[in-house]
């Protein structure tokens, strides 16, 4: 079991999926809507995920996408997509546990800030995964 949540604990999640497609997402709405260069997630299966404390607030980033973040302290936490329905990806640094998901790629590296050392030793896509 994986448990997460946001900063201030007003919102808490927990998983019994295995995650899959463990990411750095350079895409520019991932760097706008975190402030920060680029995001780490995981996928796990909707039905294998749940929110055990708090509501998070809801917020169509995209004509296909809508994320979730704690409305108190702003933590981002998920995101959820038409093209893979039945799957949510979940903000890794929001899991109690970070460590026990490194990410194990990247993608949208066409996006990627100038700033952001390129030459990773993990694969890497332009866009999407393939």
């Amino acid at each position: 079991m994986l448990r997460g949540g946001c900063y201030c604990r007003s919102v808490r999640y927990e998983t019994s999926g295995t995650p899959t497609d463990r990411t750095n997402c350079h895409c520019s709405i991932c760097r706008r809507l975190s402030a920060a260069p680029f995001v780490t997630w995981f996928t796990v299966p909707t039905a294998d995920f749940r929110f055990v404390d708090g509501t998070p607030v809801r917020l169509q980033s995209s004509s296909h996408g809508t994320r979730s973040f704690c409305g108190q302290c702003g933590t981002p936490l998920t995101f959820e997509t038409s093209a893979a329905p039945g799957a949510i990806d979940v903000t890794t640094c929001s899991l109690d546990d970070p460590e026990a998901l490194p990410p194990e790629d990247e993608i949208e590296t066409s996006s990627r800030l100038g700033w952001i050392e390129a030459g990773s030793v993990l694969p890497s896509f332009p866009g999407a995964r393939s």
